[in-house]
């Protein structure tokens, strides 16, 4: 008999984690080890359920992103995020729409459904995303295939300089400044200084939401 997986349900709202959680219940294929909300600690309370695969619910929250008709995973959201997949937790989301899906695949979530999906969807996609598969709801997969087209919201004066296009890039393959400075040959200050020029111009709050930021606006590819 094979062991249930263990899951661990994330969602701001704790009706959403109550709902989940009581979906999940009495099914042989997982077990529900906790119900959290997202954090900034969110690490230290995924290590104490210790779940193979987590079910995260991004709730029908969400704020502006490069223009009124698209939105993003709120800035706490994809922090959390970033901790997880370096964490190597397997995530499997619960989006409210489609146009959350590129800030999440860009940090490596390879699980996307709807909100509405029921239980036996949801326990398959857990246990496919478990050992390394990617699942997309059919809706979701266009998405990818066919990223939003770039969108210039910038003034010409704030376009990021080559220099700021190859930190960026090294910024999107998760390395650290002292890493930029050895790759580009540059100093540690002058890593700095780039990153901050590249935040600010993308209005970005984070490194990470830098990296989003500019994938939605065409700046970097898949």
């Amino acid at each position: 008999m094979m062991t249930p997986l263990r899951v661990l349900v994330v969602a701001d709202d704790p009706l959403a984690r109550g709902g989940l959680a009581a979906l999940l219940a009495g099914k042989s294929d997982c077990v529900v080890t906790g119900q959290i909300a997202a954090s900034a600690d969110i690490l230290s309370d995924v290590e104490v359920y210790r779940p193979d695969v987590i079910l995260w619910d991004v709730g029908w929250e969400s704020v502006p992103s490069v223009s009124p008709a698209q939105h993003s995973v709120s800035v706490s959201h994809l922090e959390a995020l970033t901790v997880l997949q370096e964490a190597e937790y397997p995530v499997v989301m619960l989006l409210p729409d489609r146009n959350l899906v590129l800030d999440a695949w860009v940090l490596g979530v390879r699980g996307f459904l709807f909100r509405d999906a029921d239980a036996g969807r949801l326990i398959a996609s857990l246990q496919a995303v478990g050992v390394g598969l990617a699942v997309l709801d059919p809706e979701l997969v266009m998405s990818l295939l066919l990223p939003p087209a770039p969108v210039d919201t910038a003034p010409k004066d704030q376009v990021l300089t080559s220099r700021e296009q190859e930190v960026l890039k090294l910024l999107a393959e998760g390395l650290p400044n002292k890493s930029i400075a050895d790759r580009l040959r540059i100093s540690d200050h002058t890593v700095k200084f780039h990153v901050n020029a590249i935040m600010s111009k993308l209005g970005a709050q984070s490194r990470t939401d830098a990296v989003v930021r500019a994938t939605r606006q065409g700046l970097l590819l898949l």
